[in-house]
């Protein structure tokens, strides 16, 4: 405090000696007063001057008054004194109190920002206060240091009446460059060294969950896995250093079982900082193998009979393949599309967990009727059945369906298609039974069929992903 000091138990102590010289200052202040009130009063124009002073004197301390209430006049608040950018690479909370933007209870809007600045001093400031500006309230920032610059990552939250372009404007004016904006959600408010752990996590878990994760890491992009030894006799892709490979907006890293990811945004540039985050993940992927939750569930079929659905791999290959011998040409020829033959040939692409997930249908004795796969394609997926020509028309179809559709719900993709032949009533049977907006594509003979997953199935999803209960319109005729 600088007038007063307080005592252990919070009293004021005042101080005469200060208090003496504030007096002495305040006579001498008044004595000089009168002084030239009259050396000026006895002129000839001396009241008139008195007047002009003192008029003078109140715009100017009006003005400074205005000036130091201004918006945009306070100075931008940083992390130190001299004003630089702050020392860290990772996220800095600066909005987990209480709202700063001046939005209040109003609507507002999410929005994840990055841009391009100058590695100087007051670039970072010069930004802020550009933000603060339009009442926006920068909710968290990431800073990935580049050779010639810095890209500052933001989670804004602004009013709902601002539009993209606007901020985007106002970045520009404050000296960013290369600015990308999208809308963001409640998923995005958490700090970027908890995502990633639970990324990790949930990568540990789970084989099929390394496209998903580096999804959720890199923002929007597209991931597609190839592997060493295409079906088909396709080309085998080109080969991938260990360390991996990063090319301004595409980046590639060696799968772990030999084959490559490829990793691409359309525009916005990786840096690599993002880049040693995606190294890291499927480092972390290839250290513990394979591996699938073994959860199961057991279900009662409306005629009686009791299934198990779970979770298959590779290790279900044999298991597969007795089931497509057991399967007449007709139901393989509607599931793939080609040669009877060649159907052997695709399981063990379809039962890798690097490229989806699998569920299974097994019976009491332990034979597998049924197979769904939920298929990452890119930045889309795909959903496919199989199911025993002895075994259909029990709901297995709709079943395995219903759960596919909520494990894509639960990895936030925006839809689903399936292919198949315009003449499998059964599988467009299973796609109306999920409760969805359809759209359906029809190219010689061949049906498209495509579920926008905007809202969540009718059937409830539970924590563990699995969804219950198709009823009778689910089951599927050789799907």
């Amino acid at each position: 405090m600088s007038d007063v000091t307080r005592a252990r138990h919070g009293r004021p102590v005042h101080h005469w000696r200060r208090d003496l010289v504030e007096l002495a200052a305040l006579f001498t202040a008044v004595a000089v007063a009168e002084a030239v009130a009259n050396l000026i009063g006895h002129g000839p124009d001396g009241p008139a001057l008195l007047v002009i002073s003192a008029l003078v004197l109140a715009a100017t301390a009006g003005f400074h008054v205005w000036w130091a209430r201004r918006p945009g006049h306070a100075p931008p608040v940083t992390d130190t004194d001299t004003g630089t950018r702050p020392a860290v690479t990772e996220t800095r909370q600066t909005g987990t109190g209480a709202d700063t933007s001046g939005t209040g209870d109003r609507a507002s809007t999410l929005w994840r920002l990055r841009t391009t600045v100058r590695d100087e001093p007051g670039s970072l400031a010069a930004l802020c206060t550009a933000l603060a500006g339009h009442r926006v309230d920068i909710l968290s920032l990431q800073t990935h240091p580049l050779a010639d610059g810095t890209v500052d990552e933001f989670l804004l939250r602004a009013p709902g009446e601002l539009l993209a372009g606007e901020i985007t404007r106002a970045v520009a004016l404050a000296g960013g460059t290369d600015t990308w904006i999208e809308r963001a959600d409640a998923h995005d408010l958490v700090d970027a060294p908890t995502r990633v752990l639970g990324l990790a996590t949930r990568t540990a878990l789970d084989a099929a969950e390394l496209p998903l994760a580096l999804r959720q890491l890199l923002g929007r992009c597209t991931i597609r896995s190839l592997p060493a030894h295409p079906v088909g006799g396709a080309r085998s892709p080109e080969t991938v250093p260990v360390e991996g490979a990063l090319e301004d907006t595409v980046m590639r890293l060696r799968a772990p079982e030999g084959g490559v990811i490829t990793v691409e945004r359309p525009y916005l540039p990786f840096t690599p900082t993002e880049f040693a985050r995606a190294r890291a993940l499927v480092e972390l992927d290839a250290r513990l193998g394979p591996r699938i939750p073994r959860s199961q569930d057991v279900i009662a079929l409306p005629a009686g009979d009791a299934i198990t659905v779970r979770r298959a791999d590779t290790g279900d290959l044999e298991a597969a393949k007795a089931m497509h011998e057991r399967c007449s040409s007709r139901t393989l020829g509607l599931r793939y599309h080609g040669p009877v033959g060649d159907a052997d040939r695709y399981l063990n692409h379809l039962l890798s967990p690097r490229f989806g997930r699998t569920l299974a249908v097994q019976t009491a004795s332990g034979r597998i009727v049924g197979l769904g796969h939920l298929l990452w394609d890119g930045d889309e997926t795909e959903v496919a059945l199989l199911v025993e020509d002895a075994w259909q028309r029990r709901g297995i179809g709709g079943e395995l369906l219903t759960r596919l559709v909520g494990m894509a719900v639960e990895a936030r993709c925006e839809s689903v298609y399936a292919v198949t032949q315009a003449s499998n009533t059964g599988m467009v049977a299973a796609m109306r039974g999920l409760g969805l907006p359809l759209d359906y594509q029809i190219e010689e003979g061949t049906l498209v069929i495509t579920a926008r997953l905007a809202a969540e199935p009718e059937s409830a999803v539970t924590a563990t992903g699995w969804l219950s209960g198709a009823g009778e319109s689910g089951m599927a005729e050789a799907p």
